[in-house]
């Protein structure tokens, strides 16, 4: 028996609601933007093999893997003795790029675990652990990219769970990432260790307010609320090309745009396609800087992580 999971990548905090609020991505056009885990029967132990395109960034020793890593967590939970087991990891994601990489593959992974050992873990068990083992690469623990890549939409950060929230449906999400690495723990550093009062209440007011605004499908006040005050400040002006695509972006008439997470990746919200393949267009000539770069039309993914079989995604896990 062999089990793969599909988790999509993410975009953390959504500039309001800094670690507390995420969005799962689902492109446009079909294409794939997340990893793939597979379990099977067989091997030698515990053994993991890597593919796809950003394979040659992950580490070269497999054992310095978060996939293995997530296999030897949760048989050790879950009391199971190490079977013949091979982990495939299909890396579709750039590493460090603020699109939820590492957040991924490690829910690719327990889900692809939990569903091949006939889920001996329970989704909130399985979250907890999927922030756990994300929070090594990230240097914290904190769910608002594994939340939403599990459990798919919009999803706000309450102190035991995640709650989704109401997305606007026509909204576009362009994200584009330049094809450069900037560590999250490097990132995070920037960010400073006391935030002035004003601030906080400025960042509460914005993110109370985007909440309220979802629920009631007030579109006008939800990009009004859509600016970062805690992080954004301090990031900017370390991602190469960011501000210049701003502002380019915002006179193209894009309704809002911030960092994907701690970036280098950013994002734009279109109001319509053509607004969103214009905002593409100009993202591809001058904010990717090699070919390792990327940029897609998304809308929020409505469902996360999803087994996959012939090709096909088949159902929620």
């Amino acid at each position: 028996m062999a089990v793969t999971v599909y988790a999509p990548a993410s975009m953390g905090n959504v500039s309001v609601g800094f670690d507390l609020l995420g969005a799962a991505l689902a492109p446009v056009d079909g294409s794939l933007l997340g990893d793939r885990v597979s379990v099977a029967e067989g091997g030698s132990g515990l053994t993991l093999c890597c593919t796809g395109p950003y394979v040659d960034v992950l580490p070269a020793d497999p054992k310095a893997n978060i996939v293995r890593r997530c296999a030897e967590v949760f048989l050790e939970r879950c009391h199971l003795s190490v079977p013949e087991l091979t982990l495939t990891l299909e890396k579709n994601l750039p590493i460090g790029s603020g699109l939820g990489s590492s957040a991924s593959s490690v829910v690719a992974a327990l889900a692809a675990l939990n569903a091949y050992f006939d889920s001996p873990l329970a989704p909130s068990a399985l979250l907890h652990l999927m922030g756990e083992l994300e929070g090594e690469i990230s240097g914290s623990v904190h769910y608002d990219n594994v939340a939403p890549s599990y459990l798919g939409g919009l999803q706000l950060m309450l102190p035991e769970r995640a709650q989704p929230l109401p997305g606007f449906a026509h909204w576009h999400y362009v994200v584009a990432y330049p094809g450069i690495t900037l560590s999250t723990a490097k990132m995070r550093a920037l960010l400073p260790k006391q935030v002035p009062m004003a601030t906080a209440l400025r960042y509460g007011q914005h993110l109370a307010a985007f909440v309220d605004a979802c629920h009631r499908q007030d579109e006008a006040t939800a990009l009004a609320m859509l600016k970062d005050v805690m992080a954004e400040p301090h990031r900017a002006a370390h991602i190469p090309g960011y501000q210049a695509a701003r502002g380019h972006l915002l006179e193209l008439g894009c309704a809002a745009v911030g960092i994907s997470g701690s970036g280098p990746t950013l994002f734009a919200v279109a109001l319509d396609a053509a607004q969103a393949e214009a905002a593409a267009a100009y993202l591809r000539r001058h904010y990717v800087m090699n070919e390792r770069g990327l940029v897609r039309v998304c809308t929020l993914a409505p469902r996360g992580c999803q087994l996959w079989e012939e090709d096909l995604i088949h159902g929620a896990v």
